[in-house]
């Protein structure tokens, strides 16, 4: 014990000294550690743990700066304390850190920790944005998500995944079979590793479990103190976040010790929810003023949050009755809180106060605990965390921190325990937030983790009331926010909804707390509880009905809504995320029969709402006129549940029904928006503004319709197969405001519906009884019919892509409810009704997705108009969908004209719902439909086809629906009772068909035509089936006959009491007979529905006669009766269809049928014309006629656009154009002509009046990217591929160039080379012409335009007025010839000796032009222009190479280097070589000439002087060698053998007067050739050995003195190096190169080969020049015989040298002077410079030219490479992981898009990029979002993805994360597009950049 007590000596002595110097504290912290340790470590260690606890008290006492600081709040308090704050704090993490440790290495400590490490689980924590994977296939909860690196390192091949960026965060669930399989867990977590991890030393960890308590409970303090409750008005969010940075440190230590695994978390749960620990420290209040302070302010911060702490136990009742309620913290308590709750609520509103009472008042009775929300008690340091955490808002780190805690069981459910008990706290936090979204998403990120494990969600609904919570809590949110509801009877209406316009359903406040509702519902066991539980089912009913009625639309009658609200959104979604969901999740629990009982608690409950509701609004019979509320929860939870019951439980609907006149209530709403929807799309209610049909489309669209309209379809259909027939029909129709039409008059008044709309909505009401009729979604309809039939109304209207389908196709909302989106129904499906179309290019450049499209028997048999019409968002899609039927059936030859919407058969109707098919037999309907059938064949007005088709249809489903009983011959037996009218004798409509009607007595206005007649004799009928005396059938009102009924459904129903209340309502509606100006007329009609069926046929037809019955011919007809004749067509086959139907029903019909076919039917009158008619027919005709004129016009501008299409546009394909015959057709004409697109005048270039070719100029660096190697460059995906940009083009030339230039004369530099490479200027145009005066009005006219296209006009950029491609220049044309004049063409016998002086004296001629320059004109001023356009096109430093800035030699360079881009360019375009031949691939379009034109001017402004002209050097001897070597100090020009002899030739020719002669062409050609031979020696004797060499010096020599020695390669080449040999070239190398002799063997033919590809290259552009200036065509041929083709088409060889055979390449020379002096001439240099600089004199050599064509780099075949390298790669600029990362398809640079970081000067790093890599086009892949960006100058446009999913499509952003693949196509498109530079032409949507990219 001696020891110890020294030991405690010295601590005691410590105090006064605290701030000893650095080191020696450290010393001393490791020393008092270890030493603490063994003190506790002995068996009696209490006087350690006093001893430890000192220190600690010490150490982490809260009277320190951080606490000063957090309680000044923002006055910094750095000047008190050392070193301000962080000082101290850090002073206390490394004494805890040390003590942890006990004396060791904290690093150390922690690596031994983690040996423990039973890592069965990953539980990775991650926030917002991280990338994570959800694979269904191995999913058990729906939340399940795998962190990338376990997803990777475990199996899913064929999966269901997908990857996703986080938006609320989450964590890793690999480990955790309660919510994934195990097969899915990856390699590190398949081993249940706890049993062989050894036992944790009880040592280790004995410092944490006394250290951590302390450390814990010092971050309370500081959270306690750091709190301060916000003043009313002032947010307090700024002082929260200055705490929580202050404590950073801290969180961070907790942190880390969470990740150092199970055995330090398991120390972290003991202490975290010890109860002992939180008592003893929290209780010892007294002797510190400080901790006495914080706790004052913890009391504070529980009271004011509404819910009070329980420091005086009398009001409450005493709590911890049974220890079983500890967990629950006191829930239990009585109702005396409860009217302090209301008074300390700051959120309630005054106009709500009362009435949020009242309905509390209700809803406290019903949950078990009243008081369940009101006390909090905290008793260990979890609960208080957790209570800072929610008031603090959650703050990102304390939330990791909390949840990187949950692999450990223990702590899991205790925390979850905490969580539940705090839920109602949560709630309040989270609606007073400001960062409402923020908090949302945090809140998530832990339930989820917590809610989503059956077993832990099970035991805390078991032990806590998880459910009541969840309920009262979201119930008590919702009182927040309600309002009176208007509906109905707005003065006594005591029902209240909520508030759509506030904040809390605006920004979807609620979200967190319903989202975990849906979360636990999905468990059957706490669904179940759910269920069973009467209280909670009623109290939830209640929630629902606060959204029953909510949003209450009013029909805007006079004015328009000055203010269109948007609060339909909260309307929308609150019904689906907090009535819908859960009822999704509670139906997914009933499927079987033993569920029953739930169903039927569900329907009570839901009834007893209903029934409430309908008295709070105060509901009689009749809806309010002109308002409309879309939002039925409880309406909907009640079908569906009976849906349920009778679909899955086979439970007797029956038995959950109400009575009658409950049935009659529950009809009125769902029907007024059926009817409103009509109304909507009628254009009635305009007035409202677009919201309203906003709304309707809402109400169908795919995400809501399963919710919202098929529930309220269906209930009205159960609601109809229980109802009077008669009372259902006409209850439609005066819903549809239509009653007035249905008249056989021709006139009548409407007294509720302007004329206009009537048709509409007599449309809307047939349609939708053709829906309620023919729907079987919940009528009997299997799962998988339903995704059939839905499937095929979706690809009936378009063709659909798989992402889309999937949208559209509603699935129940619940993901636990068996149809998963891309399960294998789905997919088995889909391939049974489409077929796949994988996505094509069009020329066009627009490119195509797969797309899935209907097969061809869907058509023929499965097209459902009704569904159609059922799904439809907007009303196009039908039309849509029949254009495509018709395509069909004309396509396959079914059906020519245009066909009406087929007849389709339904699943037979499961037999509970068998009375709906009542409506089709009752007379009500019969009589609406013989009204319209005599209606249309009258041609009264506001009819239409679609009425005539709907009411067809009618007819045929009750055809198919008959009663079966009625025997045929039954004679019409009508009892008095049946007769009421004398309309129809019975219900049957089969029988109905054949009555005849003689008279109608009809109610008409006086003015109506039918007054004037006088009624006939009232006759008997003499009609077949008429039993009747009285001729006349009575009017018959629709509204009259619903009343009626209504009365006697109530008197049968209801008792006595009530009857005096009901017909109240009825004095409001007049029916609207009673309009007073109406008379009373009898119509004589004479008609039956067959035979006004028959008549139809012939008005249809225009044919009298024209039916005639199908069984007369051919008897089978009656037998067979599916004749696939009938089942497309018009509305002549309907009508056949339905008369065969008919008298296949009855044998009478089929009588009836024939007898009124034998009656020949008196002809149609022709119908007179009235005057009015006449004008508007003539009016018609006028129209018609300039329509006509139109067309005509129209067609010829299309046939010339054509044909200049044909000629002009190829701009994808340059390979298969027709070659233009340029030469062939007119050699004689002596001037071209030009046609001007805009003023349309044709005639030649002028000096004054120049004509120019529209082109398109910009840099290019194409050029620059070809490289020398085969093999591809990849794009790097790991970090040890990357791209070296050496062997590119640009690079070698730009080291060529600078190694010149330090050698050489400058001046002289720039003429060997030629640039462009990078930044070369390339021209295209296309091909149409205008004057230049007329292009600078079209360009004035463009300014002036404000609405600019996607091009800058200031820039000079403008479409072309013909072909709209892009332009920014015009290229004037000069005057003369296109084709050059024959005599200049012809071959000239003048010796090459003569025509070299020629072309020298051309040369020396300044301005020999035929223009004079010195005389202004407008066409040298033209040039001018053009030529500054093309210098601005590119960088000043593309175009500055010169030492002297400015120096006229830098302008020569860059023109005759514009040149040689094009001619370069264009040889790529061919694919690098001229093998194809014919005319320029790109005919018309190419501006070679012109272009020629106007550099050659501007090159003779500069002549060279004569002294350095290259030509002198080439063809003349020169005496006095030695007099350059004269003057040493001058820099020597560049040896001709140094010269790039392309660049030469174009300097010659452009120096030459234009147009130039062939014959001098040719000369100079010849001329160069011998260079470049010479060249070609050179480096044939670089490249081989010693040895080679002097054998070949020898074989030469000897044949030096033949007679062709100058053309045989040997003896040349013997030459060559015997000259060089007096040198050093070759001398250095033979140190080098022993080593590696030369392993080539060279034969003939190799030497043969190797010289002919040295200067194929040359020939190349030197045959497309020729082409190019006289207009020669090419000749094509094989690639082995190029060169030869290629020299005699440019006149090199001798004709009689063609047919030797083996070919040698020799034979073209021509040598002006004896070859032997030039070569040595031109050795003579070479020797003279490698004298000085040997090593260099080589590197300089030109070498054989041995670039491949650019090509973009290549890409891996799967994106997952390329986005898991770049998404979370650092920029190597800025060094952060950029937020939009791209990468460069030209050479692979990482770069920022958009990102500020890297911005230099105003330009962001990708525009920066492109200027520096591309001269200004840049193309970038976006990382995150898969999708190519090109930039162009400064426009950009987004080209699309060349990566596709496995059904064809793009996935922009990534948002469905299936797996892409490259696309090859698209990603040879792109590059096609980039090689040829047509971007700008094929791309359409540019938009500007401002540099911000």
């Amino acid at each position: 014990m001696a020891a110890a007590a020294a030991a405690a000596a010295v601590a005691g002595a410590q105090p006064p000294q605290p701030e000893l110097s650095a080191p020696g504290l450290v010393l001393d912290k490791a020393a008092t550690a270890a030493h603490l340790k063994a003190a506790l470590s002995r068996p009696d260690n209490r006087a350690g743990a006093e001893e430890l606890q000192a220190l600690l008290e010490r150490v982490l006492s809260a009277e320190r700066p951080l606490a000063a600081a957090a309680a000044a709040a923002g006055e910094e308090a750095a000047a008190g304390g050392a070193g301000g704050p962080g000082a101290a704090e850090e002073e206390a993490l490394e004494w805890c850190k040390c003590l942890l440790a006990g004396g060791g290495g904290y690093d150390e400590f922690c690596a031994a920790v983690r040996a423990y490490d039973p890592a069965a689980l990953c539980g990775l924590v991650w926030t917002a944005n991280f990338v994570a994977y959800r694979c269904r296939t191995c999913g058990i909860s729906p939340c399940m998500s795998l962190c990338a690196e376990c997803f990777h390192q475990g199996d899913h091949t064929g999966h269901d995944f997908n990857m996703f960026r986080s938006q609320a965060g989450g964590a890793c669930d690999c480990g955790d079979s309660n919510v994934m399989r195990e097969s899915g867990f990856c390699k590190r977590h398949q081993i249940k590793s706890s049993s062989n991890i050894p036992c944790v030393p009880k040592d280790l960890l004995m410092m944490s479990e006394f250290v951590l308590p302390r450390f814990i409970f010092c971050l309370i303090q500081y959270l306690r103190e750091g709190y301060n409750e916000p003043a009313a008005d002032v947010p307090s969010e700024k002082d929260l976040n200055k705490v929580l940075q202050l404590l950073e440190p801290q969180i961070s230590f907790l942190e880390d010790l969470t990740k150092m695994g199970g055995a330090m978390r398991s120390v972290l749960t003991q202490v975290l929810t010890n109860q002992q620990n939180y008592k003893d420290l929290t209780s010892g209040l007294g002797e510190n003023a400080c901790a006495k302070k914080s706790h004052e302010k913890y009391l504070i911060a529980l009271k004011s949050s509404g819910l009070t702490y329980p420091e005086d136990k009398l009001v409450y009742g005493i709590q911890d009755a049974s220890p079983g309620t500890s967990t629950l913290a006191g829930f239990a308590g009585t109702t005396a809180t409860l009217g302090q709750l209301d008074s300390s609520d700051e959120d309630d509103q005054d106009g709500s106060q009362g009435l949020g009472k009242r309905k509390r008042v209700k809803l406290s009775s019903s949950t078990k605990d009243q008081s369940i929300m009101d006390v909090l008690k905290h008793k260990s340091f979890l609960e208080e965390l957790l209570f800072w955490t929610i008031k603090y808002e959650f703050p990102q780190k304390m939330v990791t921190f909390l949840l990187n805690m949950l692999p450990d069981q223990e702590y899991k459910v205790a925390f979850t325990k905490t969580f539940v008990q705090h839920y109602a706290f949560i709630m309040k936090t989270l609606k007073k937030s400001h960062e409402s979204d923020t908090m949302s998403n945090r809140i998530v990120h832990i339930s989820v983790q917590l809610f989503s494990n059956e077993e832990l969600a099970r035991q805390v609904t078991e032990e806590c009331q998880l459910l009541d919570i969840m309920v009262t809590v979201l119930l008590y949110m919702m009182e927040s926010c309600l309002i009176k509801s208007e509906l109905q009877d707005e003065e006594n209406s005591l029902h209240v909804v909520v508030n759509c316009g506030e904040a809390l359903l605006k920004n979807n406040t609620y979200w967190p707390l319903v989202s975990d509702f849906i979360n636990i519902l999905s468990h059957q066991s706490v669904a179940k509880r759910f269920l069973e539980d009467h209280g909670l089912l009623v109290t939830w009913m209640n929630f629902v009905s606060f959204f029953q009625g909510m949003n209450l639309n009013k029909r805007e009658l006079n004015e328009h809504v000055e203010f269109e609200s948007q609060t339909y959104y909260a309307a929308f979604a609150a019904e689906l995320e907090a009535c819908a969901q859960p009822m999704w999740g509670l139906l997914s629990h009933c499927k079987v029969r033993e569920t029953q009982e739930y169903t039927r608690n569900v329907v009570r409950y839901c009834l007893e709402a209903l029934q409430d509701w309908f008295d709070a609004i105060n509901f009689v019979d009749e809806p309010a006129p002109n308002q409309v509320t879309f939002h039925l929860p409880l309406h909907r939870y009640y079908a569906m549940f009976l849906s349920k019951a009778v679909k899955c439980q086979e439970l007797d609907l029956d038995s959950v029904l109400p009575d009658q006149e409950m049935l009659m209530k529950l009809m009125i709403h769902p029907l007024q928006i059926q009817a409103s929807l009509a109304e909507i799309h009628s254009n009635m209610w305009v007035r409202n503004g677009l919201q309203i049909k906003g709304q309707a489309m809402t109400y169908v669209q795919s995400h809501f319709c399963n919710s919202m309209i098929d529930p309220d379809i269906y209930l009205l259909q159960v609601c109809a197969s229980r109802l009077d027939p008669d009372y259902f029909i006409s209850s439609v129709f005066e819903r549809f405001k239509v009653v007035d039409l249905l008249t056989m008059a021709s006139q009548h008044q409407n007294t509720v519906l302007d004329a206009e709309h009537e048709r509409s909505m007599l449309e809307g009401a047939l349609t939708f009884l053709v829906i309620l009729l023919s729907l079987r979604l919940h009528l009997g309809m299997s799962d998988d019919e339903i995704l059939r039939a839905e499937m095929v109304a979706q690809l009936c209207m378009n063709d659909r892509t798989h992402s889309s389908l999937l949208d559209l196709i509603p699935e129940n909302p619940n993901p636990k409810s068996g149809i998963i989106p891309g399960s294998y129904s789905f997919e088995s499906v889909l391939s049974a009704v489409a077929d796949f179309k994988a996505p094509v290019f069009e020329p066009g450049g627009s490119m195509q997705q797969g797309m899935y499209t209907p097969k061809a028997e869907v058509w023929d048999q499965e097209f459902d108009p009704v569904m159609v019409i059922l799904r439809t968002v907007y009303r196009r899609d039908v039309q849509s969908a029949m254009d495509r039927y018709t395509a069909f059936l004309k396509q396959s030859g079914k059906f020519p004209g245009n066909p009406w919407p087929p007849y389709k058969k339904r699943t037979p109707l499961h037999p509970s719902y068998k009375g709906l098919m009542r409506l089709l037999h009752c007379k009500t309907l019969h009589i609406v439909l013989f009204t319209l059938l005599y209606k249309i064949l009258m041609d009264h007005q506001n009819l239409s086809e679609h009425v005539l088709c709907m009411v067809l249809y009618l007819i045929e489903l009750g055809l198919e629906n008959s009663v079966e009983e009625e025997s045929d011959e039954e004679a019409s037996v009508c009892g008095p009772e049946r007769c009421h009218d004398s309309w129809f004798p019975g219900s049957n409509l089969v029988s109905n068909m054949r009555h005849f009607i003689n008279y109608v007595r009809v109610r008409v206005p006086e003015t109506a035509p039918e007054v004037k007649r006088d009624p006939p004799a009232s006759t008997s009928s003499d009609s077949l089936g008429s039993s009747q005396n009285s001729g006349t059938a009575q009017v018959f009102s629709l509204v009259a006959e619903r009343r009626k009924k209504f009365q006697e459904i109530i008197n049968r129903s209801s008792s006595e009491a009530n009857q005096v209340v009901r017909p109240k309502s009825s004095s409001k509606w007049s029916a609207p007979g009673s309009a007073p100006q109406l008379t009373t007329a009898i119509l004589e009609i004479k008609e039956s529905i067959l035979s006004l069926l028959i008549k139809l046929h012939h008005k249809l037809s225009g044919k009298q006669n024209s039916y005639y019955p199908p069984w007369l011919d051919d008897i089978d007809v009656l037998i067979q009766p599916e004749i696939p004749k009938y089942s497309h067509g018009d509305g002549i086959t309907s009508v056949e269809r339905i008369l065969l139907k008919a008298a296949l029903q009855s044998r009478m019909n089929k009588r009836i049928i024939e007898e009124i076919c034998r009656k020949v039917t008196p002809p149609v009158p022709p119908k007179k014309i009235t005057a009015a008619e006449k004008k508007t027919m003539d009016k018609e005709e006028r129209r018609q006629k300039a329509r006509e004129r139109q067309q005509k016009l129209l067609a010829e501008f299309a046939s010339r656009q054509k044909s200049f299409m044909e000629t002009a546009m190829d701009v994808d394909s340059p390979e298969n154009d027709i070659p233009m015959e340029i030469t062939a057709a007119e050699p004689q004409v002596s001037e071209a002509v030009y046609d001007c697109v805009i003023c349309g005048q044709s005639g030649p270039s002028s000096e004054d009046r120049p004509t120019g070719l529209v082109v398109l100029l910009q840099a290019s660096s194409v050029l620059g990217q070809c490289r020398d190697n085969i093999e591809p460059k990849k794009l790097p995906v790991t970090e040890e591929e990357q791209i070296y940009p050496w062997d590119t083009c640009a690079a070698v030339h730009d080291v060529r160039l600078s190694l010149l230039q330090r050698y050489f004369k400058d001046s002289s530099c720039l003429l060997a080379v030629s640039i462009g490479w990078e930044g070369g200027v390339y021209v295209q145009t296309c091909g149409h012409t205008l004057h230049i005066d007329c292009h600078k009005s079209y360009m004035e006219s463009l300014r002036n335009d404000q609405v600019l296209q996607g091009f800058s006009v200031d820039k000079g950029e403008f479409t072309c007025p013909l072909c709209r491609q892009f332009a920014n220049s015009v290229l004037p044309c000069y005057p003369g010839s296109n084709v050059e004049n024959n005599p200049w063409q012809r071959a000239s016998s003048k010796g090459i000796q003569d025509l070299i002086k020629e072309v020298k004296e051309l040369q020396g001629r300044p301005g020999a032009f035929p223009v004079s320059i010195s005389s202004e004109t407008n066409l040298s001023k033209e040039m001018e222009a053009v030529m500054k356009d093309i210098k601005n096109t590119t960088q000043k430093k593309y175009r500055d190479y010169s030492k002297t800035p400015g120096s006229p030699d830098n302008d020569f360079l860059f023109m005759y280097s514009v040149a040689r881009t094009n001619l370069e360019l264009e040889l790529i375009h061919r694919g690098g070589n001229l093998c194809s031949g014919g005319a320029s691939t790109t005919g018309k379009r190419s501006c070679l000439n012109q272009l020629f034109h106007v550099l050659a001017l501007h090159m003779r402004l500069y002549s060279i002087d004569s002294e350095y002209n290259p030509w002198r050097k080439l063809t003349q001897l020169v005496e006095e060698m030695n007099s350059q070597l004269g003057n040493e100090e001058q820099q020597p020009e560049v040896p001709i053998l140094y010269h790039d002899v392309t660049s030469l030739l174009l300097i010659q020719i452009l120096m030459m007067p234009q147009p130039l002669r062939k014959d001098h062409f040719t000369c100079i050609v010849k001329v160069l050739f011998n260079l470049l031979y010479t060249q070609a020696l050179v480096a044939l004797s670089v490249k081989c050995n010693e040895e080679d060499r002097s054998a070949w010096k020898h074989t030469g020599a000897l044949k030096k003195n033949t007679c062709d020695a100058e053309k045989s390669y040997e003896v040349l080449l013997s030459f060559v190096i015997t000259e060089l040999s007096k040198g050093k070239l070759y001398h250095e190398e033979a140190t080098q190169e022993c080593a590696m002799v030369s392993l080539v063997t060279w034969s003939p033919e190799s030497l043969e080969r190797c010289l002919q590809d040295f200067c194929l290259p040359f020939l190349r552009i030197t045959s497309l020049l020729q082409h190019h200036l006289f207009g020669e065509d090419l000749p094509s041929c094989q690639e082995e015989e190029e060169f030869s083709v290629l020299s005699s088409c440019l006149g090199l060889l001798p004709t009689f040298y063609q047919t030797e055979h083996p070919f040698i390449s020799a034979s073209c020379l021509d040598w002006p002077v004896p070859a032997f002096d030039i070569i040595s001439q031109w050795c003579f240099e070479i020797n003279s410079f490698t004298e000085r600089h040997a090593e260099q004199g080589k590197a300089l050599l030109i070498q054989e030219s041995r670039w491949k064509l650019p090509h973009l780099l290549q890409l891996p075949e799967n994106y997952n490479t390329i986005f898991q390298y770049y998404h979370r790669k650092t920029c190597s600029v800025c060094t952060k992981v950029p937020k939009d990362p791209a990468v460069c398809l030209v050479c692979g640079t990482f770069v920022c898009l958009k990102g500020l970081c890297c911005k230099q000067q105003s330009y962001c790093e990708c525009v920066l990029h492109s200027q520096n890599c591309g001269a200004g086009t840049g193309i970038f892949l976006l990382i995150n979002a898969s999708v190519i960006i090109i930039i162009r100058g400064h426009r950009f446009c987004l080209w699309g993805s060349v990566y596709l999913d496995a059904h064809g499509e793009e996935d922009r952003d990534l948002r469905r994360g299936k797996p892409l693949y490259i696309c090859k196509e698209r990603y040879k498109v792109l590059e096609q597009q980039w090689i040829s530079h047509t971007f700008d032409h094929i791309n359409k949507r540019w938009g500007p950049h401002y540099n911000g990219l």
